[in-house]
């Protein structure tokens, strides 16, 4: 049997452009959403989310996808436009068959619109991408950046997404009509097994949020006014301030944040049912904006014993030159 790889390599060519070849398994895996809440997910490469894909606008991208399940699956490259390589786009029955248990199916195509943008799974979507796990961000870094782009310190993504623990540990089935869904997630953890988004002042912070799951979701932010700058990876021709943005099903929104008032400030969802772990309140869709300058040990505060994990957010992944990269801090347990 294969073992889970994360190859990333990339082989220079004239100009910009560069070709680099993948390697993704998709696996059988726990994971665990907060406390002792797991679930069965497919993960690609054993992990939820997935590796972070980053490249070039332009580069020539191969991904060998080994499906290591027993159930079918499909890769689509969500936002990409596969000029003249329909046959790349992910869809079982329409650009492809599916692929089979044991089976493996290679994707080649050009990283183009450049953006924020994510791959998930395309087979039985209900259930696959809404609480399998099925799903990763792939960042296309632009020819000409915009000039906000040239301004940005920290880099940070957040990956939405909503799961119905009925169905936790029942591989094949759920994501119907109906479904309660109970448990919050950001990049597959649930508060307080999230993280802190940490930023020092004068840092301007791009947070690029992508709609993983079923649900939108209104994604507010304390102490400050952010500008929303780029919607489903393209830059906005008038961008605009808020502090609460809704980000639905596949949608994406890069927002720009200058880190301008030091403090501990909340990160969270707006639907207030989506600040739960089951029936438990202060959970789900939160997290917290640490600033650097700010002691994080005050007895009162929920983390202030937390034990930091670094790339939670692929803040440090981002900072690699481009291929792409697991993450220890995501990955599952195997299922045999």
């Amino acid at each position: 049997m294969l073992t889970s790889l994360a190859l990333a390599c990339a082989a220079p060519t004239l100009g910009w452009a560069e070709a680099h070849t993948f390697e993704m398994n998709i696996e059988d895996t726990k994971i665990t959403l907060v406390g002792k809440q797991d679930f069965h997910t497919f993960a690609f490469n054993g992990q939820v989310p997935g590796p972070l894909i980053h490249v070039k606008e332009g580069d020539e991208v191969t991904v060998n996808v080994n499906n290591l399940t027993t159930l079918p699956h499909t890769i689509h490259w969500h936002g990409l436009l596969q000029r003249g390589t329909w046959q790349m786009d992910g869809v079982p029955d329409v650009t492809q068959p599916a692929i089979k248990p044991g089976d493996t199916f290679t994707y080649t195509f050009t990283a183009e619109p450049s953006g924020t943008m994510w791959y998930h799974c395309h087979v039985n979507v209900n259930e696959h991408v809404t609480m399998r796990g099925m799903w990763g961000p792939f960042i296309i870094d632009p020819k000409e950046p915009t000039p906000i782009e040239k301004e940005v310190t920290k880099d940070f993504i957040l990956m939405l997404s909503d799961w119905a623990s009925a169905w936790a540990f029942k591989p094949g089935y759920g994501g119907v009509p109906g479904d309660v869904f109970d448990f919050f997630t950001i990049n597959g953890k649930a508060y307080p097994d999230s993280q802190p988004l940490r930023v020092s002042r004068g840092d301007v912070v791009r947070l690029r949020l992508i709609g993983a799951g079923d649900l939108a979701h209104a994604i507010h932010i304390h102490g400050h006014v952010f500008e929303v700058a780029f919607k489903d990876g393209r830059p906005l021709p008038a961008p605009y301030e808020a502090d609460t943005i809704v980000v639905h099903p596949g949608e994406r929104y890069d927002l720009i944040l200058r880190a301008d008032n030091p403090g501990r400030w909340m990160v969270h969802d707006h639907v207030d049912t989506h600040t739960l772990n089951g029936d438990k309140p202060m959970g789900g869709m939160m997290t917290v904006i640490e600033y650097t300058e700010i002691s994080a040990k005050d007895d009162f505060y929920a983390w202030k014993d937390k034990q930091f994990a670094p790339d939670f957010y692929y803040e440090e992944s981002l900072k690699k030159p481009h291929g792409m990269y697991d993450a220890a801090v995501f990955q599952g347990q195997a299922i045999e």
